[in-house]
């Protein structure tokens, strides 16, 4: 059987079971100027289309900074250089459209069901805890995600009324 060259892993990226409901942060490589590097795209999975096919495809929605942001990712791009599922919802729809049109507070209140997912399993080998070398912990600081302005809120109100 002939051997079959991808840039990407596609047993993990099959093995990940994206859904809709699905909050996933994408790491994607972007180049600039000659330099590479890793931006990160956290969000919602609105959709996803022809499920694990070569061109199945994902959507993910952010609000950053009161403006709504969907960006579709191709599963199998050489370009993401790593996905990550969050957390995973209980949603009774196969495509999250109408969430477009709602307020972050009825989201919320949909998404209710959260379930943590746990640790993926990574793929690397595992070393023996007698030959691995002490490594200490530095601290990590969490990066916060872009909160919305609180005057979302009041245009909203101005909306309803």
């Amino acid at each position: 059987m002939a051997e079959v060259f991808s840039p990407v892993n596609i047993k993990e990226r099959q093995a990940l079971d994206v859904r809709a409901g699905d909050t996933v942060r994408v790491h994607q490589k972007i180049q600039e100027k000659g330099k590479t590097r890793i931006q990160i795209f956290e969000g919602l999975v609105l959709a996803v289309k022809h499920g694990k096919e070569a061109g199945g495809t994902f959507t993910v929605r952010r609000v950053a900074s009161g403006v709504g942001v969907e960006k579709i990712f191709p599963i199998y791009s050489p370009m993401i250089d790593k996905i990550e599922i969050v957390k995973r919802s209980k949603v009774r729809r196969a495509k999250l459209y109408h969430i477009r049109d709602k307020a972050a507070k009825d989201i919320r209140r949909q998404m209710r069901n959260i379930r943590e997912v746990p640790d993926m399993p990574e793929i690397e080998e595992e070393v023996l805890a007698s030959e691995a070398p002490e490594v200490t912990e530095a601290e990590v600081v969490e990066e916060k995600p872009d909160e919305t302005p609180s005057e979302e809120t009041s245009t909203e109100d101005k909306k309803e009324e």
